[in-house]
Order: C-alpha cells, then sequence, then structure tokens
C-alpha cells in the first residue's frame, strides 16, 4: 500500500511539472507590436482622416499605416498666436483628441506617426474648425452688479467646464485696475457675491479664463456697492417655538451671539435622539434687509476632532419673516428658495464646504480646522424679503446623526 501511494504521488508530482512547464512554454499572443528599439525605418503616414468638432477642441479619427513599428500618433497645433500644444494618441486608437482653442475658427494641426525607435513620419495636415470654448460661452452670459458691501458675480456655465471668473477693481494707490478676486468652478450657475467694501463708486471688470490660458473680454461697469452693516447681536434675543429641537447639554441658543468661536466656551445644541431638521429661532431686534451671515460651525478642541463632523451642519436652511408675531410652522427637511411655510420664507439653502485642504472630512488638517475657526460666509439673495426673526434648519450634520450644533453666527445687511 505504501508503495502504491508513494507512485500515486509521484504521478501526480509529474503531471503538475508538465502543466506548469507547458504553462510557461506557452506564448501570449495579441494583436500589437512588440518594441523594436533598434528599427529606425520611417515609418508610413495615418489615412483617412475625419474630424468632429466640438466646443474648445476636436476628435480627429484616421487609419494607422501598416508599419509595424508604429508607437505613437503625434500631433501639433497652436491653440492661439504664438502658444502650441502637442497631444499623443496611443497606436491602440484610432483617434487623437485637439483641444484648447482659442476661438471657433479654422485651425492646422500636423500629425505625425512615431515609431518606438523615435522617428518621426512624414507630417500630414488636417484644419479642424472647434466650436465656441467653453470659457468664452460663459463670458458670454456674465455680468456683474450692485450688492451689499461689495458687488454681485453671475454666470451660466452649461457644458460644466472647469473656468476662472476673474474680477478685477481699480486700485487708486496704482491707479490701475487689480484683480480683486479669482473664483475656480465647474459648475452649471455661477452666483456669488464679493463683499466688505464701502459705497463708494469704483470700475470693476470681470473676465472668464480656463485651464489652457485663454482669456475672455472684460466685461467692464463703474458701480456703488449698497450700504451694509453688521447687524447688532444686542438686539438679539430667542424667540422658542414648539416646532424647534429641544436644547441639549445646557447650550442655550443664546450662545450663538456671545462670540465665543473659538470651541472652548458653548454654542447652540440641540438633544441627541431627535430627527431633521434641527431647528432653533430667534428674533435680530429690527426689520432688516440681509445681506449675508458668517457661521462659525464647532472646531476641533483639546485633541477632540469637532470640524467637519459630529453636530456640525452640512447643509441647512435660513428661514425668516417680517412678521410681528410669527406663529409656529413644522419646516420640511428640503424645500426650494422663496417657499413660504406659514409665516416663514425659505431665504436660501445652504452646503458647507468641505475642508479646503481635499482631504475627507475625517482626516482633515490643521490648516482646515483654522479654516473653520475663521468663519464661513455665506451670501442672502438680494431678492431676500426684509425678516424681524430667523429660523436655521439644518437638514443634515457631517456625521448624518440626531443632533445639531454650532458656535455663533454674524448677520449682515441693512434696516429696512
Amino acid at each position: 500500500m505504501r508503495i502504491m501511494k508513494i507512485k500515486n504521488n509521484y504521478r501526480l508530482l509529474l503531471l503538475f511539472g508538465m502543466l506548469v512547464t507547458g504553462f510557461l512554454s506557452c506564448k501570449r499572443v495579441d494583436d500589437y507590436n512588440e518594441v523594436v528599439s533598434t528599427d529606425n525605418t520611417k515609418p508610413g503616414v495615418i489615412t483617412d482622416m475625419k474630424v468632429t468638432d466640438y466646443n474648445g477642441g476636436s476628435y480627429i479619427t484616421y487609419k494607422l499605416p501598416k508599419s509595424k513599428n508604429v508607437l505613437y500618433v503625434l500631433a501639433k497645433y497652436q491653440i492661439r498666436d504664438g502658444v502650441s500644444r502637442e497631444t499623443k494618441a496611443s497606436y491602440y486608437s484610432d483617434t487623437v483628441n485637439v483641444e484648447g482653442f482659442a476661438k471657433a475658427q479654422d485651425y492646422t494641426v500636423t500629425l505625425y506617426t512615431v515609431s518606438r525607435a523615435n522617428v518621426m513620419s512624414d507630417a500630414v495636415t488636417v484644419t479642424v474648425h472647434p466650436k465656441t470654448p467653453p470659457f468664452t460661452l460663459v463670458s458670454q452670459t456674465s455680468d456683474i452688479s450692485a450688492d451689499f458691501g461689495g458687488v454681485h458675480i453671475s454666470a451660466v456655465n452649461t457644458l460644466k467646464r472647469q473656468v476662472g471668473i476673474i474680477v478685477t477693481k481699480y486700485d487708486s494707490l496704482t491707479q490701475k485696475m487689480q484683480i480683486y478676486d479669482q473664483h475656480y468652478t465647474d459648475a452649471d450657475t455661477i452666483d456669488y457675491a464679493l463683499h466688505g467694501l464701502n459705497t463708494a463708486t469704483r470700475n470693476f471688470g470681470v473676465y472668464v479664463t480656463d485651464k489652457y490660458g485663454n482669456i475672455s473680454d472684460t466685461l467692464k461697469k463703474s458701480i456703488s456697492p449698497l450700504f451694509e452693516q453688521i447687524l447688532d447681536k444686542g438686539l438679539f434675543s430667542t424667540f422658542t417655538l414648539p416646532s424647534d429641537t429641544p436644547i441639549g447639554y445646557g447650550w442655550e441658543l443664546s450662545n450663538i451671539w456671545n462670540g465665543s468661536t473659538d470651541g472652548s466656551g458653548s454654542g447652540w445644541h440641540t438633544q441627541p435622539g431627535n430627527k431633521p431638521p434641527f431647528v432653533c429661532t430667534f428674533s435680530v431686534g429690527k426689520s432688516y434687509q440681509l445681506s449675508r451671515f458668517t457661521l462659525w460651525e464647532r472646531p476641533d478642541n483639546g485633541g477632540e476632532k469637532f470640524a467637519f463632523g459630529h453636530g456640525n451642519p452640512r447643509f441647512f436652511t435660513l428661514w425668516g419673516t417680517n412678521v410681528q408675531s410669527p406663529k409656529d410652522a413644522k419646516l420640511p427637511v428640503s424645500s426650494a428658495v422663496g417657499t413660504v411655510v406659514g409665516d416663514w420664507v425659505n431665504l436660501g439653502n445652504y452646503t458647507y464646504p468641505s475642508p479646503p485642504s481635499g482631504l475627507s472630512p475625517a482626516a482633515h488638517n490643521e490648516a482646515d480646522n483654522a479654516f473653520v475657526l475663521a468663519g464661513v460666509n455665506f451670501s442672502v439673495p438680494l431678492t431676500a424679503p426684509p425678516v424681524r426673526f430667523l429660523r436655521v434648519a439644518v437638514a443634515q450634520s457631517w456625521s448624518n446623526g440626531d443632533f445639531a450644533h454650532f458656535m455663533e453666527i454674524a448677520l449682515y445687511g441693512k434696516v429696512n
């Protein structure tokens, strides 16, 4: 029996060895060219070129030559006077993408095949005519107008391409137009305001750029910013309504106007175990036309991580009313700006920014925490009605938990 077992094991080992040998000796056959670095033969040219134009660029399809040593196709072209680009396409592909053109006009693209020994073929050319570039389309819809303590910028980015909105302002010291703000986005709707200016009339400009360095014409306007002041927190008072979320841990609502923003003191904190929206209500003392507000979320403190986490608001809505004695109303978790619920109007829906570092919320760094400590500004639409009372309704905290909290709020606008 022992001899038979040994023989059987030997047969299994022999069979396994034969399988391994066969596997290693099999040569994979793929339909691609092997690396031939010593072949200095000039490769053939591409043929049968076809062009498909799009906004800011063009796709060029073609047939590769029969040459066995082609590594890639190289396209050379100018996107504007004096600025050249090159684009490569692997021999696995039959299409090269040329992009970044500054205008909707004819451009000449020169194409080569390049061998594995870095030998270029003869040149062939094709004419492309890209459609209107995205940065130009955005520029055509851009506008700049007066806002509270500054200017309001708007534009439409239908193609959702990455663009830069550059705002310039006349500098009385240099007597030149200087860059005042740079805003980079790929959002389809561009709508924001710049604040912190007095009401003196100034010259402003706005232009649009893209990642290729293209720049649109500048829209120029003379603008007088609207008067803006910070609301007097000494006039604020709590106005508790039945649908407000119960307070937790003694963090009363009045703490949000006590000036404590560094996390060492107390803010507003709801009792855990509730469902969103988490709501608080207070009076601002007078009737105001709001322009913006600054919100301080709970920062990291004493080694404990709170920033971009815990009960800090991530999605929230500001509700307001100008009624002298407003009645309670159960607020929805989400609604459109301008929605009216009883005496209350949705003044704006807001999203607290993600960590500026690009790190995940849980992995935020000291610079991200400094961002939280500085407070974040949010604009109130110019079309918002005047208000005497406000409600903050937190739709979702960063932890998506059953409570919410923040440290402080500062409000800006003018007496109505």
